[in-house]
């Protein structure tokens, strides 16, 4: 044992890598190891001898395995030191330049959006996601056999069978916050509502999530020139041009009499959208008084009351301000694409610092 434990005591001093540490281990630790063999020899011996030999046998192991976990640990402070002498860095040379995030489109437009309505009194109103069938579709006075009720054209939560409650959907649009927020405020109540909304529908101009604004103002006499006046501010701001041109044409929803589909002038010379200029007509956003059963639906008395409602695609109108060709590019998370088109992190949205900065 004194020979053994001489012997691996000094091979251990003079490895030089863990490699040759680990082959000594095996040497004289492994299932065929010198030590181990001794080991396996107790059974043979007397009661006696194993007394004597066992507790020594064990104190070498332990020793070798202490010698190589020393010598182990000796390695790697000394390949350490070397990393830290080879890869020396000078700290006082200025950094390296690292790219930030950026704010993606849609989060800026709602941000701008936001910022406009309520520098005109418009609060932010929210609501779920997933919608019953009455506040996505009955308390809009959307009758059951319009074909936006379809399957094809709206997502149907799984209901079980037996199952008789009604069905729930993917809200079509944010419509069902005004509702909501009818219910809960009561009049007068001047809201917008910003958010996803849901239709079976995948094209170059069109994904089956997008981001819609709704806006809604009830009072005693609101009438169609408030809602003009309203639509005409938010276009210049938005659009930050001084002077705009709109065009309101007679159209139909079923939670807005009368209603009107709206459009700006602008001309696409070289290529460029230009708002409130040239011979060309764009459609932004559909509008209208709010329908009496509407409000009746939300808890309020159409005699006493009256009210419009405005809504447009937030992803649409980033792409005419900011020049985006397709909006399935807005869900690729393309960083290229983020870079080119997204926002500085910090350069919040303000009428009075600037919309887009």
């Amino acid at each position: 044992m004194d020979d053994l434990k001489a012997k691996y005591l000094g091979l251990i001093a003079d490895a030089g890598d863990e490699s040759a540490i680990e082959d000594l281990r095996v040497q004289a630790l492994g299932k065929k190891g010198e030590i181990a063999l001794l080991m396996r020899g107790l059974g043979a011996m007397s009661p006696e001898e194993r007394q004597s030999v066992g507790p020594a046998l064990n104190a070498l192991k332990d020793e070798i395995n202490s010698a190589i976990a020393a010598r182990k640990a000796s390695l790697g402070d000394a390949a350490l030191a070397e990393r830290l002498r080879s890869e020396w860095l000078d700290v006082t040379l200025p950094a390296r330049d690292r790219r930030s995030g950026t704010i993606h489109p849609i989060s800026q437009v709602s941000d701008e959006v936001t910022a406009i309505f309520a520098d005109m009194g418009f609060a932010v109103a929210e609501g779920p996601q997933v919608e019953s069938d009455w506040y996505n579709f009955d308390a809009l006075n959307i009758p059951g056999h319009h074909p936006a009720r379809a399957e094809m054209d709206t997502f149907y939560m799984h209901r079980l069978a037996g199952d008789n409650r009604a069905p729930s959907v993917l809200r079509t649009h944010t419509s069902p916050v005004q509702i909501r927020s009818m219910e809960a405020h009561g009049a007068p109540l001047r809201i917008i509502c910003p958010g996803r909304v849901y239709r079976a529908d995948y094209d170059q101009t069109h994904t089956p999530m997008f981001h819609q604004v709704e806006g809604l103002a009830i009072d005693r006499n609101i009438s169609m020139a408030n809602l003009k006046w309203v639509l005409e501010e938010f276009v210049k701001s938005y659009f930050e041009v001084d002077s705009v041109d709109l065009r309101f044409r007679a159209s139909h929803f079923p939670f807005t009499e009368p209603s009107a589909e709206v459009d700006i002038r602008c001309s696409w010379e070289g290529g460029t959208l230009k708002v409130g200029e040239g011979d060309d007509w764009l459609e932004i956003l559909g509008s209208g008084m709010i329908h009496p059963k509407v409000l009746k639906a939300g808890g309020i008395d159409p005699d006493q009351y009256q009210g419009f409602a405005f809504g447009m695609g937030i992803d649409r109108i980033a792409m005419l301000k900011y020049g985006i060709p397709d909006l399935r590019a807005f869900f690729d998370s393309d960083l290229r694409w983020l870079r080119h088109y997204g926002f500085a992190s910090l350069d919040v949205p303000t009428l009075q610092g600037g919309l887009s900065r």
